[in-house]
């Protein structure tokens, strides 16, 4: 199946062959659908906290954070160009459509929106200078509707060039002293709930490789002034996703794709392929948030209270989970088993037998429920976005066990499953806090505890040839499959995506 130079090619990209074969099978069985045994709701699994509490949460969180190694992780590869798929649209009708027809949509994310709100944008007066540069006027286009040229200037690649830009070097939100990108929000967001006590606070970023020296230029250009403003000292990293995480592309018939020259073609692994960069930093407490999923700073007080609560409850079950462990370990008798056992089955709901036929044995499936990584994740009220959301799923034995999951790992052809997904009140927004070390201290191997068999089969279209693309466990779904996984009801402000550049114009991000 494979020469000597796919071999060398499938080495350089720190893959074996024995790999390639269990993604070249993955294509040929394809993945399961997970089994639903029940929507994770109040009172089933998802926990919601009183004033009182969020308030004791958040101060415990003020007092330890200072004396841990925290960080905030931001999967930020993702190519902006989605976001202007309506302005391409448009673009390529110019010419067979009139100008009426074209904008007789004036819903919230058509054109005709865009360009009447257009200079309410952040990134308005950037666009009005490279036009200037070239001897055209923005406000001119706009009174001549000459919206062609205005959406050239924004997105072709010798003008401001968004299309070709990752969302995170796009410009969000305005301010009295200027306007920000995506990322340097993230920098403010983190001087606030990330900071230790020497006032440090670190940032790791995961860039497409064409974005690197971008990002790092950006990020050079930012740094020294929200050090400034904000009496911190940033430690930024960035990280590019592992080609030893591609795939190996296939047709129809589960054959090895390769391009005009023979060389077999690969395809990134999906968001999964993130668990490698995770695995690889070096911090106890990990947030995880989207590089789009910000708001202005006014908006911002509901975000560091949530952030601080959810992380507070991580701290607070994770010292007492490793006070157990070392009971377990060393100093342990029934009635202290009892105890374990409640607050293994109460506050880290994980699912457990019935009975054990001996003490010795509930002692090991305690330890080892109990020794894993643990996440708390905030999930906000369902009001019809699309995505994954807070389930049971059955595992083995009549076990069950909470998971993110997304809609396409659901079977909608059979009626129970179907009704559990309509049962479902929350939605994943992405908004986690990880505990990444053991009792002992010791940086767990994240890889470990990856759901191999929870990847996804697609059919793409690349140079004008159907292929099939296997994406790796997502990195919230299966490549956390089994972690101790606590959900936790946060408001729906805590979630503001931009998922197209309308987006923008919501009053969230005015």
């Amino acid at each position: 199946m494979f020469n000597s130079s796919d071999i060398e090619f499938i080495k350089s990209k720190g893959i074996n062959e024995e790999q390639i074969l269990t993604q070249i099978q993955g294509f040929k069985d394809g993945f399961a659908f997970v089994h639903l045994s029940a929507a994770a709701t109040f009172q089933n699994g998802l926990v919601r906290f009183s004033k009182d509490e969020i308030s004791e949460l958040t101060d415990f969180y003020d007092s330890k954070s200072p004396d841990r190694n925290i960080l905030k992780f931001v999967p930020a590869s993702g190519a902006a160009s989605r976001m202007f798929k309506h302005l391409f649209e448009f673009r390529d009708q110019f010419d067979h459509k009139p100008l009426p027809e074209l904008l007789k949509d004036k819903s919230f994310n058509s054109v005709h929106y865009f360009f009447d709100k257009l200079n309410d944008l952040a990134f308005f007066n950037d666009l009005k200078e490279v036009m200037e540069s070239k001897g055209a006027d923005l406000e001119d286009c706009i009174k001549e509707k000459d919206y062609n040229c205005i959406i050239g200037f924004l997105l072709d690649k010798d003008n401001l060039n968004y299309a070709s830009l990752p969302k995170g070097l796009i410009k969000f939100h305005n301010y009295s002293d200027g306007s920000r990108w995506a990322i340097e929000e993230h920098l403010v967001e983190g001087s606030v709930y990330c900071k230790n006590s020497s006032n440090e606070v670190k940032i790791h970023f995961t860039v497409s490789p064409e974005h690197q020296n971008k990002f790092t230029q950006a990020l050079d250009k930012a740094k020294s002034e929200y050090e400034k403003k904000y009496g911190v000292t940033f430690d930024i990293s960035l990280s590019i996703q592992k080609p030893s995480t591609d795939i190996l592309a296939v047709d129809l018939e589960n054959n090895p794709l390769r391009d005009k020259q023979g060389k077999l073609i690969f395809r990134p692994g999906g968001h999964g392929a993130l668990i490698e960069n995770l695995n690889d930093i070096k911090g106890d407490i990990i947030f995880v948030k989207n590089i789009d999923n910000i708001v202005p700073d006014r908006l911002r007080g509901t975000t560091y209270t949530y952030k601080k609560l959810i992380a507070g409850y991580l701290i607070k079950l994770q010292d007492q989970t490793f006070k157990y462990l070392n009971i377990l370990e060393k100093d342990w008798n029934g009635e202290k088993l009892k105890e374990i056992e409640l607050f293994t089955r109460k506050e880290l709901m994980i699912s457990l037998p019935a009975d054990f036929n001996s003490l010795e044995e509930k002692r090991q499936v305690l330890f080892n429920k109990l020794n894993r990584p643990m996440r708390i994740c905030g999930m906000v009220k369902n009001e019809g976005e699309p995505g994954g959301g807070p389930f049971w799923v059955s595992v083995q034995d009549g076990l069950n066990s909470l998971q993110i999951v997304e809609a396409s790992q659901i079977d909608k052809t059979k009626a129970d499953q179907k009704e559990i997904l309509s049962n479902a009140t929350h939605f994943n927004p992405v908004d986690l806090v990880c505990g990444v070390r053991d009792y002992k201290g010791e940086k767990f191997n994240l890889k470990q505890f990856v759901d191999p068999k929870t990847g996804f089969i697609s059919k793409k279209s690349q140079n004008g040839i159907v292929l099939k693309a296997q994406e790796l466990p997502g990195l919230w779904n299966g490549a956390m499959a089994d972690w101790i996984t606590i959900f936790v009801d946060c408001p729906i402000i805590t979630f503001n995506p931009v998922k197209i550049i309308n987006d923008l114009l919501r009053e969230q991000h005015q």
